[in-house]
């Protein structure tokens, strides 16, 4: 009879996978990324990767799933307080923790553009990147409404379409980024122009 595992175990090893996997993506992206190449780089059996996950897809989405935690209204609310503002909120969620633009992109988005654009036309792709977007939109959305709430903000233009133009502009430069690189594109500039386009639109009180 085989040991038993425990599910902190498991929990444990499929985290070493989904960090291996991402390591991989970013080096090789999504395309000539191969299971082997995953298999080789945790040191681990044909057996042992595919028990956790069927293909590259699957392996995939689950790296991209970590990235993009589910938040519910409790722990926006904390995050807000944790972060001190509903501005500095808004700020983590494209800026990170430093809140300031700087050249640096999100190493897998170059993986997660051939991901989706060479799938747009299967409906498993679609549909995902359906709800990355609706969940990404709803995060931004929520401190929005949260900041108007507490009167940070009194936007010149309809809340949610700051929201959504928030997104599609940092998917443009993650476009832009994949192709060129930060210097071409500006990457840093482009940000403290959106930074101070969105305090304007929003119009934050300080």
């Amino acid at each position: 009879m085989s040991p038993k595992v425990s599910q902190e175990h498991k929990e444990q090893r499929r985290n070493q996978l989904l960090q291996a996997a991402e390591e991989v993506f970013i080096e090789h992206g999504y395309e000539h990324t191969t299971m082997k190449h995953v298999m080789d780089k945790a040191g681990v059996s044909r057996g042992g990767l595919y028990q956790y996950f069927d293909n590259k897809e699957d392996l995939f989405e689950a790296v991209i799933g970590e990235q993009q935690k589910e938040i519910i209204d409790e722990s926006l609310q904390s995050m807000i307080e944790e972060q001190g503002s509903c501005w500095d909120a808004l700020l983590m969620t494209f800026l990170g923790e430093e809140k300031k633009a700087n050249d640096d992109m999100d190493p897998l988005a170059p993986s997660k553009l051939e991901y989706f654009i060479t799938g747009r036309n299967e409906k498993r792709r679609r549909e995902h990147a359906r709800e990355r977007y609706h969940h990404a939109y709803q995060i931004t959305a929520n401190i929005i409404e949260k900041g108007i709430e507490a009167g940070e903000f009194v936007p010149r233009f309809d809340p949610q379409v700051i929201a959504r133009y928030i997104i599609s502009y940092v998917d443009g430069l993650a476009v832009d980024h994949a192709i060129l690189d930060s210097e071409s594109i500006k990457l840093k500039e482009q940000t403290e122009l959106l930074i101070e386009y969105l305090r304007w639109g929003l119009n934050v009180k300080d």
